[in-house]
């Protein structure tokens, strides 16, 4: 799906604020396009089955947190 010029939410716009920071704002129906969009993009992403060798990875990097903060290993017991 590839957003038209009516369908990219524009920055600086009328509809649109500027922050205290100074950086550009969306209104609520341009934040509203965007997400749908970008939740469209990336569901067949989202569905797609995760590698195992790297489900081991991030299994292993909670595994190292929980012990670097003292904690249980997740998914284990807390007895």
């Amino acid at each position: 799906m590839i957003a038209s010029d009516s369908d990219t939410p524009r920055f600086g716009g009328p509809s649109s604020r500027e922050p205290s920071d100074g950086g550009p704002t969306l209104d609520a129906a341009s934040r509203e396009r965007l997400g749908r969009y970008l939740q469209a993009l990336y569901e067949p992403v989202l569905d797609e089955g995760l590698d195992p060798r790297l489900a081991e990875l991030l299994t292993q990097l909670d595994r190292d947190r929980a012990e670097r903060e003292g904690g249980p290993p997740p998914g284990r017991p807390d007895h």
